[in-house]
């Protein structure tokens, strides 16, 4: 019986920025925002993506899409390389790959209507003309949330949460099989926030999408998310199916974020684990884990060797604690 390949698949995927310096601007360092990691999506699942403000999370995003070129590894999309597609093969990519950027203020054209910020995906890949773009564009309207006489309006008549509203729309006009979320609940007020998510998981159901969904916290990925992977400093350190990774985390530094979750219960007392120094540099890691600048339960072999992500039963993690 033949199985089916993932839909998406990452392997050992590095994006180091260049440093330059001195009179000829010559490279003398590189940040290594992404160093090495690799995971695989399903038809129709969600895997969550979830770490500090710099781990290199929002970039993993970018990297698949490729609007960020990769410097090693692989992006496979139904089984092809997208670093080896050629234009006419990107641009049929582009339309089954689509984003949902962060912040709702500053994705939108101000200049445009919400009715042709709708319809330029459906023009620019040639799905539909004159009414009957007109007639799609009011049914994602629809499908989003929001109606059609919404359609004449500009983004600053909206809020952040419509706002955000329309970017879907415009990420799904294409019908797309991908669909990035790079943070899409971030920037909205907490009182949205659950509204936008209950929306991508009817979506989701509804038009058999597939997410990789990133977030700074637990708390939001846990809700939606099938899989979950952690990350930091460029590395996955903990990969697991949602529940698994809630109830049994392995990681030291996963421990570290779900005790950072608020409790709905004002008299339940969670034991907070507060990391102690800074995130180091990524553009100077230490050496070993990366982790163990910072790790309550480090040990000697941390500073010295690097861990492998490695599988342990039905999830992967790289620590030297877990065996």
């Amino acid at each position: 019986m033949k199985t089916q390949c993932p839909l998406l698949e990452v392997r050992n995927l590095k994006k180091h920025f260049p440093i330059r310096g001195g009179l000829f601007g010559r490279p003398i360092g590189a940040v290594q925002a992404v160093d090495g990691i690799s995971f695989a999506i399903k038809h129709g699942e969600t895997l969550g993506l979830v770490g500090e403000s710099g781990c290199g999370k929002s970039t993993t995003g970018l990297l698949v899409l490729r609007l960020l070129e990769k410097t090693a590894g692989e992006v496979l999309f139904e089984g092809h390389d997208i670093g080896k597609m050629h234009k006419e093969e990107l641009r049929q990519f582009r339309r089954h790959a689509q984003i949902i950027f962060q912040d709702p203020y500053a994705s939108l054209n101000p200049r445009m209507s919400v009715g042709e910020i709708i319809a330029e995906p459906i023009m620019l890949h040639n799905l539909a003309s004159g009414i009957e773009r007109t007639k799609r564009v009011e049914k994602l309207l629809n499908v989003v949330g929001l109606g059609p006489h919404h359609a004449g309006r500009y983004p600053h008549e909206f809020s952040g949460g419509q706002r955000q509203r329309i970017g879907i729309a415009r990420a799904l006009a294409v019908n797309p099989k991908l669909v990035v979320c790079d943070e899409p609940v971030s920037a909205l007020d907490v009182s949205i926030q659950s509204q936008i998510l209950n929306l991508l998981v009817e979506l989701q159901a509804q038009m058999g999408l597939t997410y990789l969904f990133i977030a700074h916290g637990l708390n939001v990925i846990k809700h939606i998310s099938d899989r979950v992977g952690v990350m930091y400093l460029g590395k996955m350190v903990e990969l697991a199916e949602g529940n698994e990774l809630i109830a049994n985390p392995l990681h030291p530094y996963t421990k570290t974020l779900l005790s950072a979750i608020p409790t709905p219960q004002p008299g339940l007392i969670r034991n907070r684990i507060i990391l102690q120094g800074d995130v180091p540099s990524p553009a100077n890691p230490p050496s070993g884990c990366r982790f163990h600048t910072r790790c309550p339960e480090r040990i000697d072999v941390c500073s010295q060797e690097e861990p492998e992500f490695r599988q342990i039963g039905s999830r992967s993690v790289a620590c030297h604690l877990v065996q």
